[in-house]
């Protein structure tokens, strides 16, 4: 490829059909148009994460929608179990300790998954948790957490809402809202969904949607009930971010038509090739395969060797950007991001980068 080929987990390169929609010209977002662009998006967002709750777009990164979970299903001195198992896990529980809920944080090693017999056993010591927030998938250490187990404790052992961190995830890996008894799923439209940065991606279930109707933190432009009354009417309740909206729309339609089902099955592929190419030129992936993200390989740096030179190498000699380790993490491990638009051939490039830049740093 001419252009750089970008590899971090997000925000994705865009295929051209994609690019060409982001420069399309505005439009009166309170005209019939844009009602019938965010009615075909609404029902297609809740179509690839299987649920029948409600859905909003919001103009606002990934992080937006983590904190419209909290504003909008809690209140202040509520109890809260934070999941951590990485960097964006230790965000979502400073974003509820932000609004004045009483955070307890379970944290688990960077590279492993979270243990839901652990959270099991943190539930029974809090009887009046209110809600259990975590991410889905830890992109900063490339581990799924096992939701879907997670879920089914924390309802069996308590009425606290489930609030999902699915940034890096939905559409890149199964997430049945439903089925797995999600109550808020939070993403945005730089990863799998395949847009530019700028719109964050909320669904809540009917019980979320009741502890909307208790919460008292303060909130205004993340106030869902907003969103709501203005989508009954075709509207947003503030400008959005009609460029990446275009992008967006089109990129849903594309994920229904061609099959969640069939989506995933790319991801995975994707992934896999991403393992054990890098297996196959003698790394290491950096957490249990068990666990391995499906939009996001995380990878060890050979010892003797320097995370954030390796990084440079790629990016400077061969048009590849990988992505770094972050905090802990930094110069220990790169990151090879393959959600959303992906061809086999751009793994195989970021891998042969990643060998040659090896080669010369070790020369």
């Amino acid at each position: 490829m001419s252009d750089l080929n970008l590899r971090i987990p997000g925000p994705v390169p865009l295929p051209d059909d994609v690019l060409d929609l982001v420069g399309g010209q505005m439009i009166n977002h309170r005209g019939p148009q844009f009602a019938e662009i965010i009615d075909r998006m609404t029902t297609n967002f809740k179509t690839v994460l299987g649920t029948q709750g409600r859905a909003y777009f919001l103009t606002a990164s990934g992080t937006g929608s983590m904190e419209a979970a909290i504003v909008n299903t809690l209140s202040p001195g509520d109890r809260v179990l934070s999941i951590s198992i990485g960097s964006f896990g230790n965000r979502f529980g400073d974003i509820a300790e932000a609004y004045g809920t009483e955070v307890t944080r379970i944290e688990f090693e960077w590279g492993k998954a979270a243990e839901p017999e652990r959270v099991r056993e943190t539930l029974r010591s809090m009887p009046d948790c209110a809600a259990v927030i975590v991410t889905h998938n830890e992109s900063s250490t490339g581990v799924m957490n096992p939701i879907g187990e997670i879920s089914r404790v924390v309802h069996d052992e308590s009425d606290a809402l489930v609030l999902v961190d699915a940034v890096s995830s939905a559409a890149g890996v199964p997430l049945p809202m439903d089925d797995w008894g999600l109550d808020v799923v939070g993403t945005a439209s730089q990863k799998s969904w395949v847009a530019p940065p700028g719109i964050a991606m909320v669904a809540m279930s009917d019980r979320a949607w009741k502890a909307h109707e208790t919460s008292t933190i303060p909130k205004y432009y993340f106030d869902i009930d907003q969103y709501e009354k203005f989508l009954q009417i075709g509207q947003p309740p503030f400008t959005p971010a009609l460029s990446t909206i275009y992008a967006l729309d089109h990129s849903l339609q594309a994920i229904v038509d061609e099959g969640i089902e069939e989506v995933l099955t790319r991801h995975a592929a994707r992934a896999q090739q991403t393992r054990d190419g890098a297996k196959r030129i003698g790394l290491e992936i950096f957490p249990d395969e068990s666990i391995a993200s499906d939009t996001v390989t995380a990878i060890s740096v050979p010892e003797g060797i320097d995370g954030k030179a390796l990084v440079s190498r790629a990016r400077n000699e061969y048009n590849v950007e990988l992505g770094g380790g972050q905090e802990k993490l930094a110069g220990q491990i790169i990151r090879i991001g393959h959600m959303g638009w992906v061809q086999p051939e751009h793994i195989d490039e970021a891998l042969a980068a990643v060998e040659k830049s090896l080669a010369d740093l070790r020369s």
